[in-house]
């Protein structure tokens, strides 16, 4: 399939999904992976993993007119050692995702709804978000939940941050595609606030947000 989605949101920001249809070999040409991140990848146990590993490389070869070349800073975060675009990476077994800022920081992820998100409730979801989930969609809210708290600790690239505490997703009623609000606070009890967009296809939830 390769490049599922390419879009520029209204804040300047580039998000492009690919859906991994191709196999191993197929997405080993289609990357042109460079070969010290092709050696890294060669040593991943996993076929799942490394397929979204080169399709994240496939992807970024689709949005930049130029080579790009990724690596990660101590803490996880991805960076363009050749290009200053802030950038946060997502994937799961079918879809990869980024999201590009050429000023802001940003946070993206993806999961798939036919996992089970039960978990999720109780080891990232403050009482007050408990209490706003609905059994009809409790599986699809908790995965939006989970992404959104994903996206701002992508962005906000901090050690130790706990979900259920630190970051507060205000109610909202999943449809197709939306926003949400959401609140950070730091353990100075300083707090930021937060825009997310959010939407689903394909049995996936995919969340987004740009800082300010």
């Amino acid at each position: 399939m390769g490049l599922y989605l390419k879009k520029k949101l209204e804040n300047e920001a580039t998000i492009g999904v690919w859906q991994i249809t191709e196999t191993e070999e197929e997405l080993t040409q289609l990357s042109a992976t460079p070969s010290d991140e092709m050696e890294e990848i060669s040593f991943i146990r996993s076929e799942s993993l490394r397929k979204q590993r080169l399709a994240v490389r496939a992807l970024l070869n689709t949005l930049f007119d130029e080579k790009v070349y990724l690596s990660h800073h101590d803490n996880g975060k991805p960076y363009l050692e050749n290009n200053p675009v802030n950038i946060s990476i997502t994937h799961t077994e079918k879809y990869v995702a980024v999201i590009l800022h050429d000023e802001e920081d940003c946070g993206i992820d993806i999961e798939s709804l036919d996992r089970d998100f039960s978990a999720v409730e109780k080891k990232a979801l403050s009482e007050d978000e408990i209490e706003d989930l609905e059994d009809e969609k409790r599986n699809e809210q908790l995965a939006i939940y989970w992404c959104a708290k994903e996206a701002i600790f992508k962005l906000l690239s901090r050690y130790n941050v706990d979900f259920a505490e630190q970051i507060e997703v205000e109610r909202f009623r999943p449809r197709g595609e939306g926003e949400l609000e959401a609140t950070f606070i730091d353990k100075n009890d300083d707090e930021e606030e937060f825009d997310l967009e959010y939407m689903t296809f394909d049995r996936h939830v995919l969340v987004w947000v740009v800082g300010d």
